[in-house]
């Protein structure tokens, strides 16, 4: 029955080769989500054995950080904006689990970060989260939490108004564009926690910063932040 089941199973994956979507090529048996050459040669950063590299840098003299920590580089036309593509347009929420594991197997190794109680994702505002049905920082969280031994809240950060995209606006453009749309609901609940705030990208760190100011208000709360990727 067994041998029946591999027959079939080979027979679909030729008929219906399941792609990797950092490079394009055909995933070989016991492969998952990410080819093996890929999962070895994306543009890791390495940031979690710099306490001052480039995105915690962003945020010097603005917000009072922990760590801060981008799992891969990413550049236009590259594997990883194809991973991002997939992952936020395409519905393939498993390619953000896989990266929070990733990315918390390096962080469990570095003595800041394996203190984190809860891990927050960056929240999406309730219409763009109905029109793309899950929020890709969450699945991110979930990835991680795994790895950090931490729990995923959901409820205490909310994006209390939409706001336009980030995409062609100025590092000054985007910090305007980001006041005062996120709020902390119930804040008792992460009084003298360490908190990882996770998004899918960081590039300016607006967006970062808006939610880092309004957690940052709570009393005792100790703040890192983790990233898929990094974009210059």
């Amino acid at each position: 029955m067994k041998l029946a089941q591999t027959y079939l199973a080979d027979f679909a994956a030729l008929l219906f080769p399941q792609l990797c979507p950092a490079c394009g090529e055909s995933l070989m048996a016991g492969e998952y989500v990410i080819c093996t050459d890929c999962r070895f040669t994306l543009p890791f950063t390495n940031f979690h054995l710099q306490p001052d590299n480039i995105v915690a840098r962003q945020f010097w003299g603005k917000v009072n950080l922990e760590a801060a920590y981008a799992l891969y580089y990413f550049a236009k036309g590259g594997k990883v904006q194809n991973l991002m593509h997939h992952f936020k347009y395409n519905g393939m929420q498993q390619i953000g689990v896989l990266l929070g594991n990733i990315a918390g197997a390096q962080l469990a190794k570095n003595e800041v970060f394996k203190t984190v109680d809860v891990i927050i994702p960056v929240p999406l505002h309730k219409k763009r989260l109905k029109q793309r049905g899950y929020n890709q920082s969450t699945c991110f969280a979930e990835g991680l939490a795994q790895k950090l031994n931490a729990i995923v809240d959901e409820s205490s950060l909310i994006r209390a108004k939409a706001t336009e995209t980030q995409t062609h606006k100025s590092r000054f453009s985007r910090f305007e564009n980001m006041q005062e749309v996120f709020a902390v609901i119930n804040p008792e609940k992460l009084i003298n926690k360490h908190v990882l705030l996770v998004d899918d990208v960081v590039t300016t760190g607006s967006t970062l910063e808006a939610c880092a100011v309004q957690l940052l208000r709570i009393e005792g709360l100790k703040l890192s932040i983790a990233t898929i990727a990094y974009a210059e």
